[in-house]
């Protein structure tokens, strides 16, 4: 591993555990294990460093729209990978959603860009979205809807997982990471129930 890649590493855990005015970068030069005249010769400045970590985390989540678009999907077949990847990503770094939402409070217009950057497949999901409602699989339901929906179910179970943890499975971590993996059938099946139009019977 390179002394950059440890820093990212480094400074990833930092950032997203405090956020942009709790990281310090001599923090990051400890939890890196270099000194910070080292971390400054790589990275000059705080800015740039969280810039770089902001993005490469955010593209970290991209993977699962691209494998969930990869090959003409139905739209259960799209929410077991887009579902099941996004749930994969944050089970290996929960307080990504903290980080996002801290910093969006912060500095809504620089992570505005920072996130205009990054391209989002929304038409091809528009696209297999009314393709569906077309065939008379799908009740007529937005993709903005069902992306925000889905997401929001993926998402609060780690931002709010001090309050699962006591109200429902008393302090129990095992029981809480059980319910995490049973969070992508759950979801799916939620989802689908929800917009999946009625068969038709043969009198209709």
């Amino acid at each position: 591993m390179t002394t950059e890649e440890q820093i990212l590493i480094a400074a990833r855990k930092v950032f997203i555990q405090k956020g942009y005015d709790g990281a310090r970068m001599q923090e990051i030069a400890n939890e890196a294990g270099i000194n910070k005249a080292l971390l400054h010769y790589y990275f000059r400045s705080k800015d740039k460093l969280f810039e770089q970590i902001f993005t490469e985390s955010f593209q970290l989540i991209r993977p699962a729209f691209e494998s969930a678009l990869g090959t003409e999907p139905d739209i259960r077949s799209f929410l077991n990978l887009f579902v099941g990847g996004y749930l994969q990503l944050l089970e290996q770094l929960p307080y990504l959603p903290q980080f996002v939402i801290q910093e969006l409070n912060r500095d809504p217009q620089r992570l505005v860009g920072l996130i205009g950057k990054q391209k989002i497949p929304i038409e091809s999901i528009k696209i297999m979205i009314q393709k569906e409602i077309d065939k008379g699989t799908l009740l007529p339901v937005s993709a903005e809807h069902l992306m925000v929906s889905t997401i929001a179910l993926i998402v609060f179970p780690f931002i709010a997982s001090p309050i699962l943890k006591t109200v429902f499975f008393n302090q129990d971590q095992e029981r809480y990471n059980h319910f995490i993996h049973e969070r992508r059938d759950h979801i799916v099946n939620f989802v689908l129930g929800a917009i999946t139009a009625p068969k038709r019977t043969q009198n209709e």
